[in-house]
Parts: structure tokens; sequence; C-alpha cells
């Protein structure tokens, strides 16, 4: 391949993954919007409609793990479109869903077809891109993500609030359809390894998160001692176990446990695990405060949301431009205990009583800076910390811990605010407190990272300089 059909190939990569994660990222923002309406029209409560959100998040956190190892056995290309189809296709299925049960099921397909995606899509990126070019493409994926979860509030409010709920979800179509068309292109001359990962451990992660999401959920409303709780915390516990055996003993485990042989890498995925419990916290208290607390509609909830997506988008973007490299420790040190103080100011400040730019704009836009810092920090951490072989791997092991602490932390949201005595903002003041101590276990994790700069390729010998002058010529 000349130079230059390996440049345009590279940016083809990179704008088509850039899309793949704006679809999914869009699809999260917009559901926090949905959940209100939604429990509206199906007539259930708050702790059963957060299983919108879990439903997804259970397959999602699951096969990310797996999803890796399996992008570099077929293709990374191939398994991303594969995930855009089907998420394209469940998106359809959610938005003419007649029950909540069938929603639910449609959510959870969705959930695996996101995890097929995402780490595909960024492995695809590092394995096209120039080593060299990295952190810039670091950056504009990250941001990528951001920039849905920007437009997605506002987008989704204007919808909700014209439309219904179930026109969100047709948002995902058309973005879906055009990634298909134009991914084809890069399915020739892609590498596979053509060694498949453990599906039957995957199976067993799976059952490992939703029961322990599971047990959370129903302890508020059968009690924590409850038949229900405690066949949950079984299984986690049987199941967990189970998980880390088969990893240690399978030769291509779901649960790529060798890569923790890296300290940077061992790092970037437990803080990836606190940084995604409170990056999901906030996410969906957001929402439900502003339109329960403030009385918001779903079209204020979501332009209010906007301001912090929009910092997130920026910091991305700016970050990977900087001339200076800023490390993956910085980034996530500093970017964790930005988010800190903002849901520190919130718990303190909040009350019945709107005050959306005197707290709610500096707090949120703050919070978008440190999302947008700490989410470059522990991309690029998981992405400089292993070999080019495990780029997908790596990425889906580090997502994977987000997704995980995600889903127990939408479960936490939904057990505090059951649990919390009081009235007006103090049940959702108790879940920003819990979010602060996860963000500053974040900054402190951060610390320990130690990378510096992505590895660079070797400089060539003098005569592997002047063949390649020659080529050129």
């Amino acid at each position: 391949m000349t130079p230059s059909a390996s440049t345009r190939r590279a940016s083809v990569a990179l704008l088509l993954a850039c899309a793949g994660t704006f679809l999914s990222f869009l699809d999260a923002t917009v559901t926090n919007l949905a959940v209100p309406p939604i429990a509206s029209d199906f007539d259930v409560s708050l702790t059963t409609v957060s299983w919108v959100a879990t439903a997804y998040v259970i397959p999602f956190a699951a096969l990310l793990a797996p999803a890796g190892p399996l992008a570099d056995a077929v293709g990374r290309a191939r398994l991303f479109l594969i995930g855009v189809a089907v998420f394209t296709a469940s998106s359809l299925l959610i938005a003419v869903a007649p029950t909540l049960p069938v929603l639910l099921g449609a959510r959870a397909v969705q959930g695996l077809a996101a995890a097929l995606l995402v780490p595909a899509s960024l492995g695809l990126v590092l394995g096209e891109v120039p080593a060299e070019r990295r952190r810039a493409a670091i950056g504009a994926w990250s941001a990528a993500g951001a920039l849905a979860a920007a437009a997605g509030p506002a987008i989704g409010g204007v919808l909700v609030d014209v439309l219904d709920w179930r026109a969100l979800f047709c948002l995902n179509l058309p973005v879906g359809i055009w990634v298909l068309i134009a991914g084809r292109r890069l399915l020739t001359g892609e590498p596979r390894t053509g060694k498949r990962p453990d599906l039957a451990g995957a199976l067993l992660l799976a059952l490992f998160v939703g029961s322990a999401v599971y047990g959370l959920t129903q302890g508020p409303d059968h009690g924590w001692s409850s038949a229900h709780v405690t066949v949950a915390a079984g299984i986690t516990g049987l199941s967990g176990a189970a998980t880390v055996v088969r990893a240690l003993r399978h030769p291509r485990p779901a649960l790529r446990l060798d890569l923790l042989r890296s300290r940077p890498f061992a790092v970037a995925s437990g803080v990836s695990f606190a940084y995604g419990t409170a990056l999901f916290t906030t996410m969906l208290l957001g929402v439900l405060f502003l339109t329960d607390a403030w009385n918001y509609s779903a079209l204020a909830a979501g332009f209010a949301m906007t301001p912090a997506a929009l910092a997130t988008a920026v910091v991305g973007i700016g970050v990977g431009r900087l001339p200076v490299a800023l490390t993956p420790r910085t980034l996530v040190t500093a970017g964790s205990a930005v988010i800190a103080a903002s849901t520190a100011a919130l718990a303190l400040l909040i009350d019945t009583e709107p005050q959306f730019w005197t707290l709610w704009f500096p707090a949120g836009t703050a919070m978008g800076i440190g999302v947008g810092m700490t989410t470059v920090g522990i991309s690029s951490a998981a992405a400089f910390s292993v070999a080019p072989q495990h780029f997908a791997a790596s990425t889906g092991m580090v997502l994977a811990a987000r997704q995980v602490g995600g889903g127990l932390g939408i479960a936490a949201t939904a057990v505090i605010i059951a649990e919390v005595s009081g009235t007006g903002a103090q049940p959702y003041a108790a879940v920003y407190w819990f979010a602060t101590g996860v963000n500053l276990a974040a900054a402190v994790g951060g610390l320990a990272l130690r990378i510096t700069a992505p590895p660079r390729p070797p400089s060539p010998t003098p005569a592997a300089a002047r063949t390649l002058q020659g080529d050129q010529r």
C-alpha cells in the first residue's frame, strides 16, 4: 500500500470510528432523557425503569472485554460494522416496542452491539494510525463521544417535547446506515488472527455483573436480607469466582487478566472503574434532578445538560492538539479532581429553587472539562501500556471496567434516592456526595500512572532511509 493510500485509509478509519463512538454515546445521553417519560408511559417505578439503562449496561460491560480479542480474531473493521448493523436494527426495535419487556430485550441487544463496535472502533484507529499521530487520534475519538453527549441532550429534549420518547432512538438510524455504507472499504486488507476468545467466560462475566446490579436494585423494594438479595449475592460471588478461574485457565480468555501484569494498565483499569461509576451516576442524576426537583421540561433539561457535554468535547479535541503532550497521570489526576470539586459543590449547594446560572452552569462546565481530561487520559494509558497487537483487547478491558462501574453506579443512584430520608434536594445531594468520593478515589489512583508518552516507531537506518527515498522517487 502506498503512503498516500495508507494515509487515506487511516483517515477513513478514524472518521468511521468516531462516527461509531458518536452513535453509542448519543444513545446513552438521550436514553437518560427518556427515563421519566418511559416510567410514565409504562406506569412503573424509578427502580424498575432504571433497568432501561441497566439492561444496556450489563451486556455492554460483560462483552467489552472479550470483544477486544474477538476484533483481533475476525478483523476490527468487520466486527465494528457488525456491531453498527445490530445497534442500528435494535434502535429501531426500541422505537416501536409495544411493551416494557420488549424494550428491555431490545436494549440488551443494543448493549451487546455497542460492546462489539466500541473497542473495535478504537482498536481500528490505533491499528491504522501511525504512532506519532495516535495521541491526536485518541483525542478525536474521545471527543466524538463528547460531541454526541453535547448534542444528545438538546436534540433529545426537543424530540421528547415535540414528539415522543420513541423518536429519541430513531436518531441512531441515519448515522448507522451511513457508517455501514462507508465502512465497506475497510474490510479489505485488515489483519486477522482467527483465534476466537472464550464466549462461555463472557456469559459468566455477564452473570456476575447482572446479579450484582439486580441485588442492589432489589434491596430497597424487598429488603436487604430478602431471598432476592441473598440469592443474587450468592450468584454474584460464584459467577465472579468462576469468571476469574476460567480466565486463568482458558488459552483465549474472555477476561484478559494477563494484561493486568502491566502496572500502568492495571491502574488504568481500576481508575476506569471508579470513573465509570461516577460518570454514569451524574449523567442519570442530572436529568432526574432537573425534571423532578426543578420541574424542568425534557426540553429544558436537555439544554441544561449541554454545557457540560460541550466542554467535554472541546477539551477532548484540544488535549490531542496541544504542542506539549500531557501525560495520562496529569490528565486523569487533574480531571478527576476537577469532577470531584464540581460534584461536591452541587452536593453542598443544590436546592429545590432553580440556580442555573449561579450553580448549575459553572459546576456543569467545570465537570465537563474534568470529564474530557479524564477520558483522554484513561484511553491513552490503556493504549500506550500494551503492545500494538493488544490494542483492541486493552481497549475492551478498560471500557469494560468503566461500564461495570457504570452499571453499579446506576444501581447505587436508584438505591440512594430510595433509601435516603429527607425532602427536597437531600436525596440528590447524597448521590452527589457518593460521586464525589468515587471521583476522589479516581484522582488518587491517577497518581500511580507512570506513562509519559506513546511508543514511537524506531528511526530508520541510513540504508533504509535511502531505500525509502528511492521508493518515493
